[in-house]
């Protein structure tokens, strides 16, 4: 009786040994599947999140950005001559990217520094991009009018040299137009490029453009304001001597008594 028991107990003992070990394996398994499990979830979140921070990144501000992202307007027609597209046609306006652009414009020894802000201006921007960068429609030509009393710019861009002339088509709409403050007219900043355009039309836009010199309060028309599209950055004080010699005529509003050249504008 007493080896049965002892039998027994050692029997007992050698299959509670055994439970622990198999149990001491179980608790190592079930340790290392929630190590591993933990692991699996901070790799997959790591993973969502470069992912998420991948395409933010790429659709904001790579290569991934859609050429019209910021185009929300019926663009104007192209011009047709008899019934056929006009030779020159208006640049689309997925030419801007949806971008600023930066380079530097030459007028006489001035260097002005320059940037386009495509995403507030998309038409004008591509417009203004594609006269300078592509075509070199800006070359040689004549800044035409000077305002000194009440508004103070410089307009530019006339192949014409008398206010008349433009690249053979005209476009819209509006953009970027300042907002008027109760009665007041919208201030146009020092420093400011705005698109010329003929008096209430909005889709009369073309070649010509304006350096806004100081600030000026230019009234709206009945087709509103005028499309501010970039700013010079640097170097407007070079055009100090022409703007101090006046207009031609004296008056507050004419040809610059300066003759006045665009010689390049380069853009990137």
């Amino acid at each position: 009786m007493a080896k049965t028991t002892k039998s027994t107990l050692e029997a007992a003992k050698k299959s509670l040994q055994g439970f622990e070990a198999k149990q001491n394996v179980l608790d190592h398994r079930v340790k290392v599947r929630a190590r591993d499990n933990r692991l699996a979830v901070i790799i997959t979140a790591a993973v969502v999140l470069f992912a998420s921070a991948s395409q933010y990144v790429y659709f904001n501000f790579g290569p991934g950005v859609p050429l019209t992202a910021c185009i929300n307007f019926t663009q104007t027609p192209i011009p047709t001559v008899g019934g056929e597209k006009s030779p020159v046609q208006i640049p689309d306006a997925a030419i801007s990217e949806c971008r600023d652009w930066t380079g530097t414009m030459i007028v006489n020894k001035a260097s002005l520094g320059i940037t386009l802000h495509g995403k507030l201006a998309p038409q004008a921007v591509a417009n203004f991009v594609q006269l300078a960068n592509i075509d070199g429609f800006y070359t040689g030509i004549s800044c035409h009018r000077l305002t000194t009393s009440g508004i103070y710019v410089l307009q530019c861009g006339d192949p014409d040299g008398d206010g008349s002339g433009g690249p053979g088509y005209s476009f819209g709409p509006l953009e970027n137009t300042p907002k008027a403050t109760g009665d007041e007219a919208p201030t146009y900043k020092k420093g400011w490029l705005a698109m010329a355009r003929q008096s209430n039309g909005a889709n009369t836009m073309g070649s010509q453009f304006f350096i806004v010199y100081d600030d000026s309060k230019i009234p709206n028309d009945a087709a509103g304001g005028y499309t501010v599209f970039g700013e010079v950055t640097s170097g407007l004080a070079g055009l100090d001597p022409i703007i101090k010699a006046g207009t031609k005529d004296g008056s507050g509003d004419g040809k610059p008594k300066v003759k006045t050249n665009i010689s390049t504008i380069t853009l990137k």
